[in-house]
């Protein structure tokens, strides 16, 4: 890893194409150099730049939970004491059903969300978490997803048409 690495106007570019679409064709790279106006090896080589200065952990599909049959979601926060957050936290990434698991400052020191096919799954999810890390319904905040309003996150990295930048 070379955390040092910086990126230049070609990197930025490259990062933002990849959250835009990566094509299901043989060659993905040339496609994305294709519409860069670069090489193939040139993708390929900044990728593993940029994989290697840990600015891509990986790139993966954005699944939709919905078609799956998982239609009930929650993000919980939990009081937890700083001794117990690693043993708390590692019970938490246990379970396939969660998808996110946060450390934060302030009262309630985790955060996770959990997602299952309805609410009684939920539900059951998250007592079988509780009674494994040891942690009282009372100090768990459940805020169950209400509405969706938000997909996914984009990042600009380049200026876009009639943005004023």
């Amino acid at each position: 890893m070379n955390p040092d690495r910086s990126t230049d106007p070609a990197d930025l570019a490259l990062l933002e194409a990849l959250q835009d679409d990566i094509p299901l064709v043989p060659r993905p790279w040339q496609d994305i150099a294709e519409r860069l106006g670069v090489t193939e090896d040139e993708v390929i080589g900044r990728l593993h730049a940029l994989s290697g200065a840990g600015i891509i952990r990986g790139i993966s599909p954005v699944i939709e939970s919905r078609p799956l049959g998982l239609h009930a979601a929650t993000l919980v926060a939990l009081r937890v004491t700083e001794d117990r957050i690693d043993e708390v936290a590692g019970i938490i990434s246990a379970y396939p059903e969660v998808s996110h698991n946060f450390r934060r400052d302030g009262e309630y020191a985790i955060w996770f969300t959990i997602t299952a096919k309805d609410r009684a799954a939920v539900d059951g999810i998250l007592a079988r978490i509780l009674a494994a890390a040891g942690v009282a319904p009372a100090d768990a905040l459940d805020l169950p997803t209400v509405r969706r309003v938000k997909i996914d996150v984009r990042f600009r990295f380049v200026p876009q048409p009639g943005s004023g930048a």
